[in-house]
């Protein structure tokens, strides 16, 4: 294995990576109206993890202006209202690898290279709406409650968390509405090859938290947890 951490200013490697989430995450509406924009008016801010000719992962970030409030929109508000005025922080909207190459500590090295980016162009801090890993295992507790879970070790329970602990970041507040994703039951069937035969609320994989319908219509808010790194 050899890898190299790569920005998008010195490669374009958009299209070489499977996509690493649930089908229904590629659905949030302010996401995919801004996400072009981060390789095209951010470059340097984004990263490609290459093990040889093999794109494995990838991490994005944005500067944003923040006031030090743990914003409940989360990634929605980075990608929007977090655009508005001079940046002052920067903010990882996401860092995913392939499941071969998870869980062998390039995540933290991940984390550290944002931490310097941040650094480097003179920001506060990097903070992160994060996802935690866990949390689909548990989709019927509130945020509130997942987010104060720990080990005997001090350390929280959950391991994405517990990753950016233990490299210097202070778990804040959540973000229970970082993402909102709507649509029609033919749609969410076709996300998820589930059926949802009446309104009501559904326990989906992958989720963070229950899908509910009303009238027809499947709305997902996905929880978050506001993590900060000092830069």
């Amino acid at each position: 294995m050899k890898l190299r951490i790569l920005t998008h200013a010195e490669r374009d490697l958009r299209g070489s990576l499977d996509y690493l989430w649930p089908q229904f995450m590629a659905h949030d509406q302010v996401v995919n109206t801004f996400w072009p924009r981060l390789y095209e008016f951010f470059p340097d801010f984004q990263f490609w993890v290459v093990d040889g000719r093999e794109t494995v992962g990838y991490a994005c970030t944005v500067p944003v202006r923040w006031d030090g409030l743990a914003e409940p929109r989360g990634i929605d508000w980075a990608l929007s209202n977090g655009q508005s005025g001079e940046p002052t922080t920067l903010c990882a909207v996401v860092a995913g690898l392939q499941p071969d190459y998870r869980g062998k500590g390039i995540s933290a090295v991940l984390l550290r290279r944002m931490t310097a980016l941040a650094t480097a162009h003179g920001f506060d801090a990097m903070i992160a709406p994060v996802r935690p890993t866990w949390k689909e295992r548990y989709p019927l507790i509130p945020i509130e409650s997942y987010v104060k879970w720990r080990r005997e070790d001090s350390f929280h329970y959950d391991p994405w968390l517990r990753t950016h602990e233990r490299i210097g970041g202070e778990v804040l507040d959540p973000a229970p509405r970082s993402m909102t994703i709507t649509g029609s039951r033919e749609e969410w069937e076709e996300w998820t090859e589930l059926q949802f035969p009446e309104d009501g609320d559904y326990v989906v994989p992958g989720a963070l938290a229950t899908v509910r319908f009303e009238g027809g219509v499947g709305t997902y808010v996905e929880p978050n947890v506001w993590v900060r790194h000092p830069a």
